[in-house]
């Protein structure tokens, strides 16, 4: 019960700070002076200022006679039950002469409703909150903008209870954005975006983590050029996003997409390096490549994916002369008759490398093998001839045992 209470008494604080903001930082007038605000849907009164007491009055909507459908007059003051939007307008009253003693512009809407709120960080400094309203009031509306600090240090909780309480700091150019500088990145903070406009006002709460929110901004000076004598790749290099600082502690790590202009997937790689050689690439087509960043420790969101920057890589040597040789009777046949069929031949993708390393292992794999080969080979040699040599033992052992049986005891016995 107790920790509800102090819970509720932070609210409390926290929204009693935003009111003096709002106190110190807003005017009290809501636009010219001579105008009178209401709220969709109820009664507006709209009051003779310089009438007598009981003295006639007319009311004007716009200079002419006619009053939106149910106006009354009471007292001198018009009724306008259940107002819309079309009951807006200039409204003057007159006294019996027809001479006008006030006139008033009414503006009709909703009260706020509940902003929503979405907070970024694109560095580990700062980080950034947008809103947009839920609600279209038709009436002039201002934001108040502030935040709290949620995880304290014991001294800072020494010397401030309740927590520090700051504001979120409106960019006049990007409307509907505040931003808060010099923010810790291991602590937590307590947004606090309030809606005001004539009628009232209403706010939306978000807790915000930096851990959670961070997301970098694209990395930025992409560049892709072909390799010599390499058909099969590419060499892309980019640089940190300028609103990154790059130190020892905060570094980012990247992933790579890219895939020949022609096809419609995706190949993607992640390194932690600012360059990277593409090594599948289609030789002869150009290709379209885009890079995105992260922070290295997996904190937060994939930054959006960078501007595409292309190239091409270089041809096959091999490949280029059969192309020549047969570019005019290509072109001669296509001139004749367009085809719609595939080409039924496979695209040459082959690299030399590649092709040497498999001739490679084809040749160990063959080696071991024929040794495999060559061992079970001699094994089964050496256990054929050793059983070849017991029988041969056996024989001469039961020719002597029958040439003995066949002397005579005589010729046994000494």
């Amino acid at each position: 019960m107790h920790s509800h209470i102090q819970g509720l008494g932070r609210v409390m604080v926290f929204l009693a700070a935003a009111l003096a903001s709002a106190s110190l930082t807003i005017p009290e007038g809501w636009g010219e002076e001579g105008v009178q605000y209401g709220q969709l849907g109820t009664d507006v009164t709209l009051s003779c200022i310089g009438a007598r007491t009981g003295s006639l009055v007319q009311w004007r909507r716009d200079g002419a006679m006619a009053l939106p459908e149910g106006s009354a007059i009471h007292q001198g003051a018009l009724v306008l039950p259940h107002a819309s939007l079309a009951a807006a307008g200039t409204y003057s009253c007159h006294d019996e002469n027809g001479s006008l003693l006030h006139a008033v512009s009414l503006q009709l809407g909703h009260l706020p409703g509940v902003p929503s709120v979405s907070c970024r960080a694109s560095d580990y400094e700062n980080f950034s909150c947008s809103w947009t309203s839920s609600l279209e009031t038709f009436l002039p509306t201002r934001y108040i903008t502030t935040y709290r600090k949620k995880s304290l240090t014991g001294e800072e909780k020494r010397r401030n209870k309740s927590g520090h309480v700051g504001p979120c700091l409106q960019d006049p150019a990007r409307s509907g954005t505040c931003t808060v500088h010099r923010s810790e990145f291991w602590s937590s903070y307590r947004l606090n975006i309030t809606e005001v406009n004539p009628l009232g006002s209403s706010f939306r709460l978000l807790d915000v983590t930096m851990q959670a929110i961070i997301k970098p901004d694209p990395p930025e000076g992409l560049v892709v050029e072909p390799v010599p004598l390499a058909p099969r790749r590419l060499h892309v290099s980019w640089k940190y996003p300028a609103s990154w600082p790059k130190e020892p502690h905060f570094q980012l790590r990247f992933r790579l997409q890219y895939r020949p202009v022609i096809h419609r997937s995706w190949s993607v790689v992640e390194t932690v390096n600012l360059s990277e050689v593409i090594t599948d690439a289609f030789a002869g087509l150009e290709h379209v490549v885009q890079v995105s960043a992260k922070d290295f420790l997996d904190a937060g969101n994939w930054s959006e994916w960078s501007a595409e920057a292309r190239a091409t890589p270089v041809r096959d040597p091999a490949t280029m002369v059969s192309e020549e040789t047969t570019t005019d009777v290509s072109l001669g046949s296509l001139a004749e008759e367009p085809s719609q069929a595939p080409n039924p031949e496979p695209i040459n993708r082959s690299d030399p490398l590649e092709n040497t390393a498999i001739l490679v292992s084809l040749g160990i794999f063959a080696f071991f093998v024929l040794a495999a080969v060559l061992v079970i080979a001699i094994l089964i040699w050496l256990r054929v001839r050793k059983h070849s040599k017991d029988e041969t033992k056996a024989h001469n052992f039961l020719v002597a045992a029958t040439h003995l049986k066949a002397l005579p005891r005589t010729q046994i016995l000494p």
